[in-house]
Parts: C-alpha cells; sequence; structure tokens
C-alpha cells in the first residue's frame, strides 16, 4: 500500500514538472516548416499570425497574404487568401501557391508530441510550424 501512495504522489510530482501544455495563440507569429510531405526551400520564411478579430496574415515566402480564419476549439478553417502580386524566383512562387492552397484546405489543428503546431486538411499531411522565437 505504501509503494502504491509512494508511486501516486511521484507521478502527481512529476505532472506538475512538465509544462503548460502548448496552445495555438492568437497574435502570435508561427513559423512554417513544411507543407504536407515537403519541407520549405532553404532560407525561406512562411509565417502565418493568426488576430483576435479573425483575421490571418503573415509572408508567404514572397508576397503578405492575408486571409479570414475561424478558430472554434480544434477546428481551425480558413477563408480565401489574398496577397500582394510581387514576383520571385519560380521555386520560391510554387512554394508559395502550394502554402495558399493548403491553408484554404485546413479543417483542424493540435499540437504534435515535439509541440509543433500542425494544420490538418481533409486528406494528407498537415502543415507544421513553430512558433516564432524573439
Amino acid at each position: 500500500m505504501k509503494r502504491l501512495i509512494l508511486l501516486a504522489v511521484l507521478g502527481a510530482s512529476l505532472a506538475g514538472c512538465a509544462g503548460d501544455p502548448v496552445k495555438l495563440q492568437q497574435n502570435h507569429t508561427y513559423v512554417l516548416e513544411w507543407i504536407g510531405e515537403r519541407p520549405l526551400i532553404d532560407n525561406s520564411h512562411l509565417t502565418v499570425t493568426l488576430d483576435d478579430a479573425g483575421r490571418a496574415y503573415g509572408s508567404g515566402g514572397c508576397n503578405h497574404w492575408f486571409a479570414p480564419y475561424t478558430l472554434e476549439g480544434d477546428k481551425l478553417t480558413f477563408g480565401g487568401v489574398g496577397s500582394t502580386r510581387k514576383a520571385c524566383a519560380p521555386a520560391l512562387m510554387e512554394q508559395e501557391h502550394r502554402f495558399f492552397e493548403a491553408l484554404q484546405t485546413v479543417q483542424r489543428w493540435d499540437i504534435s508530441p515535439i509541440e509543433q503546431v500542425r494544420f490538418w486538411p481533409a486528406e494528407g499531411k498537415p502543415l507544421r510550424l513553430w512558433p516564432e522565437e524573439g
């Protein structure tokens, strides 16, 4: 019995050591690492910020983008994406196009076991993001 109580106390104290779970935060910028099955082009910088008024925006790697979004629990959807119209290298433009299309298919979000934010489409692999530091 003493052993069981000791294990319960130890388990409770270890649970208290774990940090707060990572949450999807509004008014915080996330940096994209993967679009579905493909990592980003080296040194490209794609970002997502969700403001508290239902607008998402960021960098598509070439252009600035914006879209309405809805966040209800683990459900996350984006409306039509608009952007500036600057031209960049073809590979960056293709990546940006894939990013904008992927955003519009997102249906939910979660946190991975390595505390990475994931935006999940109806089918396929997620967009994977990290909170921006600094």
